[in-house]
Order: structure tokens, then sequence, then C-alpha cells
């Protein structure tokens, strides 16, 4: 069993903020736990607007506070993202998040990240893995 908190990771190897300086994520479960899925706790910054497309990742986000727009870049429909919303990737959709008010949502990854992983300058985060324990 593990037990950890958000509060207890701030400032680690697990905390992790952007090099576009537009979000920062506490990585709480990731790829060496070795359970098949990673959760993270990122912020994205208020009037910013970050393209991403995880093209090898599924991604289900939960809104916990704030507000933003989220593209669908290939059908150009927009949506709403409020507390309380969820949206999932399951498509491998390219999509753009603009922020209106700092934007707090809870992240589910499959496969998982190493916490090692940024958006590159197609927006996608590279498949990493843990090594295999001997």
């Amino acid at each position: 069993m593990i037990v950890r908190s958000f509060k207890e990771i701030e400032g680690t190897d697990r905390h992790v903020k952007s090099a576009s300086g537009t979000w920062e994520s506490k990585r709480i479960v990731l790829a060496k736990e070795r359970v098949g899925f990673s959760v993270h706790e990122t912020i994205l910054y208020a009037g910013t607007e970050t393209h991403m497309w995880y093209a090898n990742h599924i991604e289900a986000v939960v809104c916990t506070q704030g507000d933003a727009e989220l593209t669908d870049r290939e059908t150009g429909q927009t949506y709403h993202i409020t507390p309380g919303t969820m949206y999932l990737l399951n498509g491998h959709e390219r999509h753009t998040l603009k922020v209106k008010e700092d934007f707090h949502c809870i992240c589910v990854f499959n496969p998982p990240v190493t916490g090692r992983e940024d958006h590159d300058e197609n927006g996608v985060y590279p498949l990493l893995t843990e090594p295999e324990e001997v």
C-alpha cells in the first residue's frame, strides 16, 4: 500500500514545471509504482494557452477549480470546462486549453508517465518507460 499527499511531493522530482511556463504538475502516482496508470494534480495558469497532443497516451482530466476553454483541434469544437467537468482524450485528439482562471485538475494517464515528461514542439509527451526490475 502507498499513502502520500500532494503536499509532501511539492518541491521534489515529482513536482514538474513545464519548460513553457504554462503549467505545473504534482505526479503522485508514476510508472515506477507499476500499477498501469499515473495520477497528477496539474495547474495551468490563467492567461495561457497550451497546445497538446497525447499521441502515446490516453488522458482523463477532471477539473476541480478554475475556468478554461478546450478546443478539439481536429474538429474545431470547443467546450467550456469548469469544476466538476471531465474530458477524456480517448482518440489521441490534438487539443488546446485556453485558461481564463487558474485551472486545477486531476489527470490520469495510461500508459503511466515516468515524471520526466514535458511537451515537445508538437505538444506530445514522449513514451518513456521505467527499467524492468531485476
